[in-house]
């Protein structure tokens, strides 16, 4: 009996800051018969709820520990700084990481970006979640370097934040488990691909058609051709005798 037979939902899980929705929309067209149940989860939490079975797939934020996992990476995000809105570097439309060189920088332990070389001073602390250092940057302690849609998502009226183009970016992937690949895991990976219906299922489509072959009692077409007009049945082998003669002599 398949997943769709068993009428159980597919739950698919997203770090914050990920929007599935244009997924989950084609997901409704396509399988009205399986609901699907949305699980927001901290993103490092997101690996061991997809290896003890509580969703089966996930939104993540690379880089994650891939054993037993199969991952599509799927786009980057651009860095950006949060900043106070009177603060200086709002004057640029960007920002590099020299400019932030005297400004503490806050770095939270759910951090998502991978530094060889954090930017900025040392804050004075760190905060546990995104969530808190946005806080404290809006109560002017430092500031928060985050991929645009997290930025996007803790936007508050009294920050404001800039890209930083050469700063280290956070990539987001399609995530589950290999041993558990079940059909319903195959068809949300062919929307996510952008396949259209008849292959949403991730299978690979089917190597195009030869072309046909000629109907019953249709001769095939010679190649090249002479460029000669064909000459009509009726003309052809025509008997001298029957050939149009002159006018006979008088």
């Amino acid at each position: 009996m398949t997943d769709e037979e068993t009428g159980r939902a597919f739950r698919l899980a997203y770090v914050p800051g990920v929007t599935p929705a244009k997924w989950v929309n084609v997901w409704a067209e396509r399988m009205p018969g399986v609901p699907v149940t949305l699980i927001t989860v901290p993103a490092d939490e997101v690996v061991a709820l997809l290896r003890d079975g509580g969703a089966d797939a996930a939104f993540v934020r690379l880089p994650v520990d891939r054993d037993g996992l199969s991952v599509i990476p799927l786009y980057v995000e651009t860095t950006v700084v949060v900043v106070p809105k009177d603060h200086a570097v709002t004057a640029a439309d960007e920002v590099t990481i020299a400019d932030l060189t005297d400004d503490e920088v806050l770095h939270p332990l759910d951090d998502t970006i991978e530094w060889t070389a954090r930017p900025g001073l040392p804050a004075f602390t760190r905060p546990a979640t995104t969530a808190n250092a946005v806080e404290l940057v809006a109560a002017g302690t430092g500031l928060l370097l985050v991929p645009q849609s997290l930025a996007r998502l803790h936007h508050r009226r009294d920050l404001t934040y800039r890209p930083v183009p050469d700063a280290p970016q956070s990539q987001v992937a399609l995530a589950w488990p290999t041993a558990a690949t079940t059909d319903l895991v195959e068809d949300f990976i062919g929307i996510v691909r952008g396949r259209t219906a008849n292959s949403s299922r991730g299978r690979t489509p089917a190597s195009p058609a030869e072309k046909p072959a000629p109907r019953k009692g249709q001769k095939p077409a010679q190649n090249g051709g002479s460029g000669r007009r064909a000459v009509p049945a009726s003309r052809k082998n025509v008997p001298a005798s029957r050939k149009k003669k002159g006018p006979r002599p008088r």
